[in-house]
């Protein structure tokens, strides 16, 4: 067997490459690695990798993520799993790393992870870097939608109000062979039923009362980009038709015309309702569901990703500082907002915010100044000590956080140390 160099092996790899030995120690990067983390390969071999993609003193799976290192080593097993990473100036990347046994010369085992940067290449003012989120919920989803960016297939994106679909078409597009194309939205709820047609193909010079001039319709202006449908299901019935023929031969015609125009344009529609129960509501043509949900993904609410929470209440302050000043949020806001059910989604937590910015004393976000709805707490009996309801209370969070005590830790407004001391006084560790 020929003797082949393990760093000209990893140069040859176009995405981010480092070889680990049992001990979490890199012993080999390649260049797409070393310069995602701000240093060169020389530099990195030696370093424990946690420290360098984590910024971390301990392994991710000390602090409750899947670890590729953890399967390899202890399990025998390869996985792929999604983190979020941290460069250089600790800018958060989330990232796809797929794990790899390397076999040495003398016979001892390393992990090789592949590592693919989730994000869209572009600017820091896109829209599409500003979906922020590191749960376990969100990252699958963020993975899901790179993944089909890739394709050219329709996609229908399914989620409650104010999840963010339109942030997510744009994420789409961005990542998409189209990126340097328009994109172009239109809510179909907000159009009236007589402008529709002329909204998304355009109309000729007198082709109607009050049509002064031409106009090119969407359609027409998302040619060799995107075209985002958003609130789908709001699209009048009578009109379906006439998009479903659109879509079959992407040629259509201006209204009052008679030129047949084309255009090649990507699909991307959104929606609230199921749209199979608005088919068999016959308020949605089925073959024209067909035609949008050639991919369809489901975003997911912000109840099921309580975990960002901090973190994008975090962004949107600081997004909502130049209405008046830079806030924070007090421990027990952050908890409130942490067990809140949010039916609006990030929406509502944004809504929310912004009137707690307007309303608050001090820089500071309390609790009341959020006006979540309150639902009454259970009394503890008068014979019950202090003690003991305390360590209900913490069991009962650790259940509902899963046992993650970090979760816990910030639902209660203390540290970590803090919160460890108290389940070893209350035998709960």
């Amino acid at each position: 067997m020929p003797s082949i160099d393990l760093q000209d092996l990893i140069d040859t790899n176009d995405q981010p490459f480092v070889v680990i030995d049992r001990d979490y120690r890199i012993v080999a990067a390649n260049q797409r690695y070393a310069e995602a983390y701000g240093a060169t390969p020389g530099a990195i071999v030696g370093q424990f990798c946690h420290a360098v993609s984590h910024h971390s003193a301990r392994p991710c799976h000390e602090n409750g993520e899947q670890c590729p290192h953890q399967a390899l080593f202890e399990h025998g097993e390869t996985v792929e799993v999604l983190h979020t990473h941290f460069h250089a100036n600790n800018q958060p990347e989330r990232t796809r790393i797929r794990g790899h046994a390397l076999r040495g010369a003398n016979g001892e085992r390393y992990l090789g992870e592949q590592i693919y940067p989730l994000e869209a290449e572009v600017g820091t003012d896109c829209d599409a870097m500003q979906m922020v989120g590191q749960s376990a919920a969100f990252l699958a989803c963020v993975d899901n939608l790179a993944r089909v960016a890739d394709c050219e297939a329709s996609i229908l994106l399914f989620g409650e109000s104010g999840v963010g679909k339109e942030l997510a078409a744009r994420f789409i597009h961005a990542r998409s062979a189209r990126a340097g194309g328009a994109f172009i939205v239109i809510n179909c709820a907000a159009v009236p039923e007589t402008l529709f047609e002329s909204e998304l193909f355009g109309h000729e010079r007198g082709a109607f009362s009050g049509s002064s001039g031409l106009k090119k319709g969407l359609f027409e202006l998302a040619d060799g980009g995107t075209l985002f449908l958003d609130e789908v299901a709001e699209i009048p019935l009578g009109l379906q038709a006439k998009l479903l023929r659109v879509l079959e031969s992407g040629e259509f015609r201006r209204v009052g015309g008679t030129h047949t125009l084309k255009a090649d344009v990507r699909l991307v529609s959104a929606t609230n309702r199921r749209l199979l129960d608005e088919v068999d509501e016959k308020r949605f043509r089925l073959d024209l569901y067909y035609r949008l949900a050639g991919i369809d993904v489901d975003l997911p609410p912000l109840r099921e990703r309580r975990e960002d929470i901090p973190g994008l209440a975090a962004f949107l302050l600081k997004r909502l500082a130049g209405m008046r000043r830079a806030c924070r949020l007090e421990a027990t806001a952050l908890a409130a907002l942490q067990t809140y059910e949010f039916p609006g989604n990030v929406r509502e937590l944004r809504n929310l915010l912004q009137r707690a910015v307007l309303t608050c004393r001090d820089g500071v976000i309390r609790a009341a100044d959020l006006h979540l709805p309150t639902v009454p707490a259970p009394t503890l009996p008068e014979t019950q000590p202090l003690a003991e309801g305390e360590r209900s209370h913490i069991r009962a969070l650790l259940v509902a956080h899963a046992g993650h005590r970090n979760r816990v830790a910030t639902a209660l407004g203390i540290t970590e140390r803090t919160l460890y001391r108290k389940l070893k006084r209350y035998g709960l560790s």
